[in-house]
């Protein structure tokens, strides 16, 4: 693999994403801790975002 295409991948929060649940699934080594915690702040925003545009129409 070209040498930018694995820096783009080391810094890709979907490439730790998948790499977590990747390492426990398929026994695959993976950094478990960086993962969760890459997925934990990516979902972060999603949450609130998705509160915010949902709780005006329910209201």
């Amino acid at each position: 693999m070209k040498p930018l295409v694995q820096a783009v991948g080391e810094v890709d929060p979907l490439s730790c994403q998948v790499d977590a649940p990747r390492g426990l699934l398929l026994g695959a080594p993976a950094h478990l801790g960086a993962g969760f915690a890459v997925l934990a702040v990516a979902a972060a925003p999603g949450i609130t975002a998705a509160s915010a545009l949902l709780g005006g129409p329910a209201r």
